[in-house]
């Protein structure tokens, strides 16, 4: 269990870290692209407009704005003007939703993010992060980084549940244990880890426009742009 309460001082040269997307250990990050998602029957670009849209289960206006952003940044920051009106248990029940968030990454794009994962072999995952020691660790100079470091904790807790049951029991995500836990109206069961790529015979919405789109049509779309 993570404590959320305890800064840690990790040595640059002794860890994983990683701040932007595009650096070898990018993909660890929630804003990483190329490890879409599909929860019930939505495309979602990034584990983080998911993380994102989970704290207003209430309002599936405003979930629905966050998934359809095309950057994740975007959908996080599109979040800033609602956040006083976020599920109010958020901060008691946002570190279980982020493990969930990391799992069902982790489910359907397995051998992808699984191999990233185990490629960091035994060492310390950070996040390093300018401003925020809670999900991160921030420099305090050149050679080290301080934070609760949550998000790499979890990343460390994911890494060893795909080194002791292996990555073909964990394609499966059930749903954290928290009331309330809706996507757009719906509730969010078992999301299994189906490759989105072979699902091109079922349509996946594409939350932008009021548009309905097949998931060749959103690739279409992605490479046209």
């Amino acid at each position: 269990m993570v404590n959320t309460t305890e800064l840690r001082v990790y040595g640059r040269e002794s860890v994983i870290s990683f701040h932007k997307t595009t650096e070898p250990f990018g993909g660890l990050s929630n804003m990483a692209a190329g490890y879409s998602l599909n929860i019930n029957g939505l495309y979602i670009r990034t584990s983080e407009a998911l993380y994102q849209a989970c704290r207003f289960p209430h309002m599936p206006e405003v979930q629905q704005l966050i998934i359809g952003q095309a950057s994740p940044m975007t959908a996080k920051m599109k979040t800033k003007p609602y956040r006083e009106n976020s599920r109010e248990d958020w901060n008691r029940v946002r570190i279980r939703i982020m493990r969930w968030c990391l799992h069902v990454k982790l489910a359907q794009n397995a051998r992808k993010f699984g191999d990233l994962l185990l490629s960091t072999g035994d060492r310390p995952i950070v996040e390093q992060s300018r401003r925020d020691a809670f999900w991160g660790a921030k420099p305090i100079d050149a050679g080290k980084l301080t934070g609760v470091n949550v998000l790499g904790r979890l990343l460390m807790e994911l890494r060893e549940e795909v080194r002791a049951v292996g990555l073909e029991n964990l394609l499966s995500a059930n749903p954290p244990k928290v009331s309330n836990f809706l996507l757009l109206d719906k509730p969010i069961g078992v999301i299994t880890g189906e490759p989105i790529a072979a699902r091109r015979d079922r349509p996946l919405l594409l939350l932008k426009s009021g548009q309905q789109l097949t998931l060749e049509d959103q690739v279409g779309k992605k490479e046209a742009r």
